[in-house]
């Protein structure tokens, strides 16, 4: 492959950091070249937090130029929309887990929360498939970016990324309990 485009982003404390490596580290395991750069200064503030993945072996720099992602991961609603506006291509890909973490302007009510039906709207005018997650019986929200991770491997949005690139990647990264739980949650969304 030449070139495919990941933008990540979320709030901090929502697990983007685990998210990127364990997504940097499936690529590799699938034999491709990846390169990527994170932001993590807000991660303790709640603030937004986010990850360059550029897969291919036509790629040289780490950020990824606006509106020219193939494909926009988010941890939250809010920045589902502004990685929408902001990241993806048209015709690209949103994948997003239907979380609200209210960013100050919300919480002051200086602007209005967004809905799914305003990610939909914006969606629709740049051509773009969206899939949109949301697991109503998982037992520890920290888990939310494997719920993502498993719908990738579902859908096959990453080329080249198999459901063991995945699995080998999160072995990598998790032990004892916490890995097993998180590979169960893996699992059944992967389906």
């Amino acid at each position: 492959m030449s070139k495919f485009d990941v933008y990540l982003s979320g709030v901090g404390g929502q697990g983007i950091g685990l998210l990127s490596e364990t997504l940097a580290r499936a690529v590799d395991y699938s034999g491709q070249r990846v390169i990527g750069a994170d932001t993590h200064g807000l991660a303790q503030r709640g603030g937004m937090v986010s990850s360059h993945l550029r897969i291919g072996d036509t790629v040289h720099s780490v950020l990824i130029m606006k509106h020219s992602a193939d494909l926009v991961i988010s941890l939250e609603r809010h920045e589902a929309l502004r990685g929408l506006e902001n990241y993806l291509k048209n015709g690209g890909t949103l994948v997003y887990y239907d979380a609200v973490w209210q960013p100050l302007d919300v919480r002051l009510r200086r602007s209005k929360e967004i809905e799914n039906e305003d990610v939909l709207k914006e969606a629709s005018k740049r051509g773009a498939r969206v899939f949109r997650v949301f697991k109503e019986d998982l037992i520890d929200s920290r888990m939310q970016n494997v719920v993502i991770i498993g719908e990738l491997a579902k859908e096959s949005l990453i080329p080249g990324v198999s459901r063991e690139h995945y699995v080998k990647a999160l072995r990598d990264l998790l032990s004892g309990r916490t890995l097993e739980r998180n590979l169960e949650v893996f699992q059944i969304t992967a389906g």
